[in-house]
This record gives C-alpha cells, sequence and structure tokens, in this order.
C-alpha cells in the first residue's frame, strides 16, 4: 500500500505539471477568452471521462496484479506523451492551426483530438488502483479515499511547485520533462508489486459472502450517490470558480495567485479525503457524514466569503491591501494576499474533500465489482466538475454575476440538505442547524450591486459604473466635486479604472496611456488602418485617433465588461473621449482575444499598437513573447509600425530579437519596431505632439497635458539590421517576466 500511494502520489503531482502545461499551450491556439479556455477544459474533462469508463468496464475482469501492469503502462503513456506533446500541441497545433481553424466545434475537436490519448489513461488510474488495493470490503472505502487522498495531495503540491518553482525556473517543456519522469518514478514503483501481488490469492474471487457486505437498509442505489457525487463536484468546483473571480480581484491576478489557490484546494481536499477515510471506517451509515459534510464545507466557504466583503472596507489604507487602489503584487502586501487565499480556499476545501470517503462507504459492497462502481462514481464527479466549470463560467457568472451565482450554490447544497433530512435524516438536529445555516447565508447575501461596490471600496458620494459576464468585472469610481457638489465636467480630479481588480488606468487618461496611442499613428507618413489590442481605460486608443488622416481606429478589449463601462460613463458625459470612442464613426471598439485576431484575421495594418499591460500580470505573456511578435510583425503594410510599452529589459531584447528595425524611447519605454526603417526624429515628434491640432485632440484625453520633453528627454536608441541581437528572452514556452518572484 505505501508503494501504490508513493506511485499514485507521483502521478498526481506529474499530472498537475502537465494539465497547466497542456492548457497554456492550447490556450494559444485556441485563445484566452473565456469560451475558448472553457473549450479547452472540457476537451479535458471529456478525456478524463472516457478513460474512467473504459477502466469501469475492465478493471474487474483484471486481477489484482495485472491491475498494477494496467496502471503502470498508463502512467508509462502519459510520460510519452508528456516527452512529445511541445511537437503536437504547440509547434504544430497552437503555431501551425491556430489561423486556420475557427468555430467553437472546429477547436473542441483539435483540443480533443491533442488531448484524448493523455486523459484517458490518466482517467483510468483510480479504477484501475482500486482493484489493486481490493483485499477487503470492510477496509476498502478506507483504502480508496486515502490512496485518491494521496493522489490529490501531491497533485496540489505540483500545483504549488510547479506555479511558485519548475515552471518560472525551468519554462514550460522542461516542467513536461518533470512530469515525464515522475509518471515513469510511479510506473517503477508499481511494478515492484507485481510478483508479491502474484503469489497473494485474489480476495475477488472469493464466494459471494465473503467478499460482499451488508449496508444499513435506505442507503441507497449506486445510481442515487453517483448523482450525489455529480452535485459535489459541480457545487466544489463552481466554488473553485468563483474563489478565483473573488480572490483575483482582491489578490489581483498573477501567476502564483491561481497556482496557489489550485495548489491549496487540492492539498485541503486530500487531506480532506485522507481524514475521511479514517472517520468513514466508524461509520456504518454513511449518509449524516456526506451530507454533513457537504453542507457545512459550503456554509464555511460562504462565511468567509461574506466576511471578506464585509471586512475590506473598513481596514484604513496602508494597514492592510485592502484597498483595490493598492498595488499587491509583492512585499507585504502580496503575502496578506497569499494568506487570505490559504484562508478562504484551505477550510471548506477540506469539508467537501471527507465526503469522498463516504460515497465510497455507500456504494462499495462486493469486492468483485469495485473498478466499476469507483469508475462510475468518478465519472459522476468528473461530469459535476465539467458542469460546475462549464455552467458556472460560461453560464452562472454571465447571467447572475458573482452573488448571484453563491445564491445558486447555495439553493442547491440546501436542495441536497432536504433531500436527506426529508427522507431519512429528520432526527439530525446537526442537519436542520447546517440548512438554517445556508438559508442564513442566502439570506443576508448582498446583490451583485452591492457586493462589487463594496468589493471596490465605494465611498458615499461616489458615481460608480461597473460591469460583470463571464470575461471578469470592470469598475469605474468618480469622486464627487468640491464640497460634495456632483461634478459638471468629467475632466474634474482624476478617477480609477479597475479592471480585474487592477487599477489599469484613470479617467482623465494617464500620459503614459495618451503617448503610447499616439506614437504611432504621429510618426507614421500614413497611418490610414490601425489596431489597438486592449481598450483599459479608453486611452490609448483615444489617442491612436490623433491623425486625421487614419480612416478606422480598431480596438480589441479581452475583457467584455470593460466596454459597458465606457459606453456608461460615455453617456454621462456626451463631450468625453468615451463617448466618441462609440460614437464616432473613424473607432471600431469590439470585444475579443486580440492575439486570436491577429492570429486569424488576414488583414494588415498601418500601426498596431498593443495597450500597457503589466507583465506580472497572468497570461500577460502571450502578448509579451516572440512568437506573439512575429505575428504581428506579419501583420504589418510596408513600412507598418508595431508600438509597444516595454516594461522589463526582458521585453526590449524580445523585441529587439524580432523587428530588424527597431527604436526605443526613453526614459518613457516605449519600443518602435518594424520590417522597414522607421522615420522616427524625436524633435520633430516633440513638434507634432505640440501642435494645435494634436495637443487639441489629446487634451480631449486629459485637459492641460503632458510634458512630453520630459518624456522623451533621453536619446532614443536604435537597432538596424545589421546589428548583433540576442535571443529573445521571452517566448510562449518560457515567460519569464509573468513569474517575477523566481
Amino acid at each position: 500500500m505505501l508503494q501504490l500511494g508513493l506511485a499514485f502520489f507521483a502521478s498526481g503531482f506529474a499530472a498537475l505539471l502537465c494539465q497547466v502545461v497542456w492548457q497554456r499551450m492550447l490556450g494559444l491556439f485556441a485563445g484566452s477568452d473565456t469560451v475558448s479556455a472553457a473549450l479547452v477544459v472540457g476537451a479535458f474533462l471529456t478525456g478524463l471521462g472516457i478513460g474512467t469508463i473504459l477502466a469501469a468496464r475492465v478493471a474487474d475482469r483484471l486481477s489484482r496484479s495485472q491491475a498494477i501492469i494496467a496502471f503502470a503502462l498508463c502512467e508509462i503513456g502519459v510520460a510519452g506523451f508528456a516527452l512529445v506533446s511541445k511537437v503536437f500541441l504547440y509547434d504544430w497545433l497552437a503555431l501551425e492551426m491556430a489561423g486556420r481553424i475557427g468555430g467553437m466545434a472546429g477547436v473542441f475537436a483539435l483540443c480533443f483530438a491533442g488531448l484524448v490519448l493523455p486523459t484517458t489513461l490518466m482517467g483510468a488510474s483510480l479504477p484501475l488502483l482500486s482493484r489493486a488495493v481490493a483485499t477487503s470490503v470492510d477496509a476498502l472505502a478506507a483504502r480508496i479515499a486515502l490512496l485518491y487522498g494521496l493522489n490529490t495531495v501531491g497533485a496540489g503540491l505540483g500545483a504549488l511547485m510547479g506555479g511558485w518553482v519548475i515552471l518560472g525556473t525551468l519554462g514550460f517543456e522542461r516542467a513536461l520533462h518533470v512530469a515525464a519522469l515522475l509518471e515513469l518514478l510511479a510506473a517503477g514503483l508499481a511494478l515492484t508489486l507485481v510478483p508479491a501481488m502474484r503469489r497473494m490469492p485474489d480476495p475477488a474471487s472469493a464466494p459471494v459472502e465473503a467478499r460482499q457486505v451488508a449496508v444499513p437498509a435506505g442507503v441507497g442505489t449506486v445510481p442515487l450517490w453517483c448523482m450525489l457525487a455529480f452535485a459535489s463536484g459541480f457545487v466544489i468546483v463552481a466554488l473553485e470558480i468563483v474563489w478565483v473571480r473573488v480572490i483575483g480581484q482582491f489578490g489581483q491576478y498573477h501567476a502564483y495567485m491561481f497556482s496557489t489557490l489550485l495548489g491549496v484546494f487540492l492539498l485541503a481536499d486530500g487531506a480532506g479525503m485522507a481524514v475521511g477515510g479514517r472517520l468513514v471506517e466508524r461509520a456504518r451509515d454513511p449518509r449524516p457524514g456526506f451530507f454533513l459534510a457537504q453542507g457545512c464545507g459550503f456554509v464555511l466557504a460562504l462565511g468567509l466569503l461574506l466576511a471578506l466583503w464585509w471586512g475590506v472596507p473598513l481596514v484604513p489604507s496602508g494597514v492592510l491591501p485592502t484597498w483595490v487602489d493598492v498595488s499587491r503584487l509583492r512585499g507585504g502586501d502580496f503575502w496578506v494576499g497569499i494568506a487570505v487565499t490559504v484562508l478562504l480556499v484551505a477550510p471548506p476545501s477540506f469539508l467537501i474533500g471527507l465526503t469522498f470517503p463516504f460515497i465510497q462507504r455507500a456504494v462499495q459492497r462486493d469486492l468483485a465489482m469495485v473498478g466499476a462502481r469507483v469508475g462510475w462514481v468518478q465519472l459522476a464527479n468528473i461530469l459535476g466538475n465539467a458542469a460546475g466549470s462549464l455552467g458556472t463560467g460560461l453560464v452562472a457568472l454571465h447571467l447572475l454575476g458573482t452573488a448571484g451565482t453563491l445564491m445558486l450554490l447555495a439553493a442547491v447544497t440546501a436542495g441536497l440538505l432536504l433531500l436527506w433530512l426529508l427522507r431519512t435524516g429528520r432526527g439530525s438536529r446537526a442537519g436542520w442547524a447546517v440548512l438554517a445555516a445556508v438559508v442564513a447565508g442566502m439570506a443576508v447575501m448582498p446583490g451583485n450591486d452591492a457586493w462589487w461596490r463594496r468589493m471596490h471600496v465605494e465611498k458615499p458620494g461616489q458615481m460608480v459604473a461597473w460591469a460583470e459576464d463571464r470575461s471578469g468585472v470592470a469598475f469605474f469610481r468618480e469622486d464627487r466635486g468640491v464640497a460634495g457638489r456632483e461634478r459638471t465636467a468629467w475632466q474634474e480630479g482624476t478617477a480609477p479604472f479597475f479592471i480585474q481588480g487592477f487599477s489599469q488606468g484613470t479617467i482623465p487618461f494617464l500620459p503614459i496611456h495618451l503617448l503610447l496611442g499616439a506614437v504611432g499613428p504621429l510618426v507614421h507618413p500614413a497611418p490610414h488602418e490601425v489596431l489597438v489590442i486592449g481598450v483599459g481605460s479608453g486611452g490609448t486608443p483615444w489617442a491612436a485617433g490623433v491623425n486625421p488622416v487614419s480612416r478606422e481606429i480598431r480596438s480589441v478589449e479581452l475583457v467584455a465588461p470593460v466596454l459597458t463601462v465606457l459606453e456608461e460613463v460615455g453617456r454621462k458625459y456626451p463631450d468625453s473621449p468615451m463617448h466618441a470612442l462609440f460614437t464616432d464613426p473613424r473607432f471600431r471598439i469590439e470585444y475579443g482575444d486580440g492575439r486570436r485576431l491577429v492570429t486569424h484575421d488576414a488583414r494588415r495594418y498601418d500601426v498596431i499598437e498593443a495597450d500597457a499591460i503589466l507583465p506580472e500580470a497572468s497570461q500577460s505573456g502571450v502578448l509579451y513573447s516572440a512568437e506573439f511578435m512575429q505575428v504581428v510583425r506579419g501583420r504589418l503594410a510596408p513600412g507598418g509600425l508595431y508600438v509597444q510599452w516595454a516594461p522589463s529589459p526582458r521585453v526590449v531584447e524580445t523585441f529587439a530579437a524580432v523587428f530588424p528595425h527597431v527604436v526605443l524611447l526613453r526614459p518613457i519605454s516605449i519600443v518602435i519596431g518594424s520590417n522597414d526603417p522607421i522615420p522616427h526624429d524625436r524633435e520633430a515628434l516633440l513638434a507634432r505632439l505640440a501642435s494645435p491640432e494634436v495637443a487639441a485632440h489629446l487634451a480631449r484625453g486629459r485637459a492641460g497635458c503632458c510634458d512630453w520633453r520630459s518624456m522623451l528627454h533621453e536619446p532614443e536608441r536604435r537597432w538596424t539590421p545589421g546589428m548583433p541581437r540576442g535571443a529573445a528572452p521571452l517566448t510562449d514556452l518560457f515567460p519569464r517576466d509573468e513569474f517575477y518572484l523566481n
């Protein structure tokens, strides 16, 4: 059992590493928007489900030693795929096919084709190992729980070690090599047990009375417990989606946040399984244990989220980083965000993890059917996971918002508790108390408007505009004028614009956004067609319209609520640039994945610009990688320019490694790249910025702006084709700036 536990632990660690890397590779093919990400998750879970079904059908036909050999072969197969997956998933699918396949059906089909083999092998592992450890029906549920708990703990450590150490130190491709070695280690450990198992009698072949166990009347059928496993899987993964949304706003989205959340969730869930395995040995009736653990887990999750929501505005600014205005990417503020993540996620995950052993206790009644019943329960749980992930990420958050989704989960939990209490648990005081707690949570749950206003620390007298859908949250918070009077002009003061918890800009616009947007159209002699990747607070696309010869300024934004909020602010201030972005026929503002658009759209542009994005932000690497810049380079018309903020030396080095002609504007650190010589002259650019027409356009974005000379006073740096270049340090498979603590 120890060797099998270690083998399954290593398997879980490796599987999580593979999952993270494969999802990143497929995200480059499918896109970074929520729908595309859901297609990748759906393909992954479909493969797991197929593996579970196949293993459920064959596991009980194998001897214990044959089940071990089958498990080892599965691990070897996953290891082999990990070693060659870059060629298929990245080199061919992400790079070669990304611009050729459109439509959700085609994207899902190719993602499924890319993942079906390894995920099928992964999904088969638990039914096979459950067959191998089936020696006593009385101890079977505890053994399966301990085994799966070790696997889940391994996956949790894989998430933490992968996100905090391996990915940022070795890169994605070498992380797959580490995963392959661990899979082979798991196979080797399992195979060492085969000779001993061959010498031992198989309890599953014993007479019926020796291999079966009686269960209390009314415990329920296997299909009923599969339905309960589905519901439990739905709730826990839906909670995970909500945690990502809320903690991402509070702790700010960065690479370490998601790996911490996922790792803590899996560690606590696995620990709950292991502890539940001990408890279930003393529980003849599994129903109270399951329903109480499920109900208490959700009540605790809801209570902790409500406590965070209530407490955010109460902590004075500067004492703890609870105010959204404070950057929380480094130092003590960063670690407070990590601590809050652990506090919110670990206790509920542990309690819900306790449910797994009780389900196994209810369904494992015959040693000759252990593989099938583990498989069908696991399949039900996987389907619940899929429903929770896709239903919450694509539907519930989109239609109900965060608070509404929590209300939905509360209703599901209350329904589960009522199912038990009204049928067989009427005498359970604890059960009725948990149900009362769920109902109380629903009663005090705020609506979405109150939820996001408090999370963004709205104060009395402030005008706000916000929106939420499946793609994220945007929030604009505007102070009133002097002595509490409402503003009469939108230019008064400075108001922050938050996207996904970050203050991504202000209204009026920041000078860096105005200069970033204006540089390309002012340097290019005839910028007829302009593309801006990212809208943000609106400053970059507005400034990109500075040249009257531009016929179209097309801007694409990944977070759809950004556009909703900007349009609402524009309606309040009809004389503002925010209104012009949606009414001026030259501007075309749309929702979508900028990288995917550039990859799919064969159209060429005179100027392409990327709105400023923090390199520490999660997924920022897809817009700072050499491969993305190569795609952009291919979309430039003759003489076309690509303009980007260069927040780190690595960005500059990568930019120079891709474009033959490069100009770095200093000290503002804006880079301009082209396939052709760049007609840039600093004094000429400053003169154009000072011209009445240009100054008037930019002043609409920020009155009295700006001291351009101080932003450009250092001599620019140039690269020409004859100059030596180093290798690009930022790539799709090694986004070093995302892992900024490594």
